[in-house]
């Protein structure tokens, strides 16, 4: 009975792993990317609540199914209306699609996250969005 359960276990454990690649595939899943220049007086209590905010964008936002941020391993210089800036921090959100997009700015829980955002960022970012094939 013991190598019948464990038959069924292995063999349900390779049928997940054969057909999981195939399921993304053919998925058209989009990567909204941005870098920003911190504040220089952002309190570590300003970026926990960034952090905070940022980790529940998937479990609040429909769409959104995974996020990424952090200090870029190479800053971004730019040239802004007001002199020089470095893009020093960078985050990406991978989303379902480009309607995902649109619902994300609509959503209530996008304030929520960009009131966190504003304080740990100089106004204005360098943004770019990835539409997989």
């Amino acid at each position: 009975m013991k190598f019948l359960r464990m038959a069924h276990l292995v063999a349900c454990a390779a049928v997940v792993l054969l057909v999981s690649p195939g399921a993304r595939a053919g998925e058209k899943t989009l990567m909204h990317c941005f870098a920003w220049t911190p504040i220089k007086d952002a309190t570590p209590a300003d970026w926990q609540a960034f952090y905070q905010a940022s980790d529940a964008l998937p479990a609040k936002i429909k769409g959104i199914t995974k996020v990424w941020y952090g200090k870029l391993q190479s800053p971004l210089h730019q040239m802004g209306m007001e002199g020089p800036a470095a893009r020093e921090y960078g985050m990406c959100m991978e989303m379902a699609g480009p309607d995902a997009l649109k619902a994300y700015a609509q959503d209530p829980y996008h304030k929520t996250w960009v009131e966190a955002y504003s304080k740990v960022r100089v106004e204005g970012t360098t943004t770019f969005n990835i539409l997989g094939q």
